[in-house]
C-alpha cells in the first residue's frame, strides 16, 4: 500500500521517510550504504538538494531536506529510481553477498525491480520545533535499535556533524 502523501510546497522543508519493499535488511554493508550516500551527494551536486538532517538503517532512511531550484517530488522520483537499479545490480553483481538469491527475489516482482516501497512518508517543516523534534527522532534510531549507546557514536547519520564531532558524509545545510 502506497502513501499518500504528497508534497504541496515543493520548496518548503520536509521530513521523509524512504523504506526498503517488504522492510528487508539490505544496508548492513558498506557497499550499498555508499551508494545511497553518493547518490545523495550527487543530487546535492547537481540538483540542488538540501539536506539537514539524516540517517541510514538497515532498511529504511529519514532525511530533512529542501529542493532549492528543482521540484522535490521530482528529485526524490530520480532518486529513488536510480538507487533502485544501481543497488539491485551491486547486489546481483557482489560475489561475497551470500543473500544474492533470496535479495534478488525479494526486491522483484515478475521480473521488476520493487527495490523501494512505493511512495514516501513525508511531513513539512513548519517550525524550529518542529525541526528539532524530527532531528531528534532520526538521530535516535540508531539507538533505538540498540546499534549505538550515543547517537553521534553512528556512522551512517547526521549526529556527529550535529554535535560537531566529526564530519559526516554528507554536506548539511543548516535549518532557519
Amino acid at each position: 500500500m502506497a502513501f499518500s502523501y504528497q508534497i504541496l510546497d515543493q520548496g518548503a522543508v520536509h521530513f521523509v521517510t524512504f523504506t526498503v519493499h517488504q522492510w528487508v535488511d539490505v544496508f548492513t554493508r558498506d557497499i550499498y550504504r555508499e551508494k545511497i550516500t553518493e547518490s545523495l551527494r550527487y543530487c546535492q551536486i547537481h540538483k540542488g538538494l538540501e539536506v539537514f538532517s539524516w540517517v541510514l538503517m538497515t532498511n529504511h532512511c529519514h532525511l530533512i531536506l529542501r529542493a532549492k531550484e528543482e521540484n522535490l517530488s521530482d528529485i526524490i522520483r530520480d532518486f529513488k529510481k536510480f538507487t533502485a537499479k544501481s543497488l539491485f545490480s551491486l547486489i546481483k553483481e557482489n560475489p561475497l553477498e551470500s543473500r544474492r538469491e533470496w535479495l534478488s527475489k525479494m526486491l522483484s516482482i515478475e521480473n521488476r525491480i520493487w527495490f523501494w516501497e512505493e511512495g514516501y512518508h513525508g511531513e513539512e517543516i513548519y517550525s524550529r520545533e518542529f525541526f528539532a523534534q524530527k532531528s531528534n527522532y532520526i538521530h535516535l534510531n540508531p539507538v533505538r535499535a540498540g546499534f549505538v549507546e550515543k547517537e553521534e557514536e553512528y556512522l551512517w547519520s547526521s549526529a556527529a556533524d550535529f554535535y560537531g564531532i566529526r564530519k559526516g558524509k554528507l554536506e548539511l545545510e543548516v535549518f532557519g
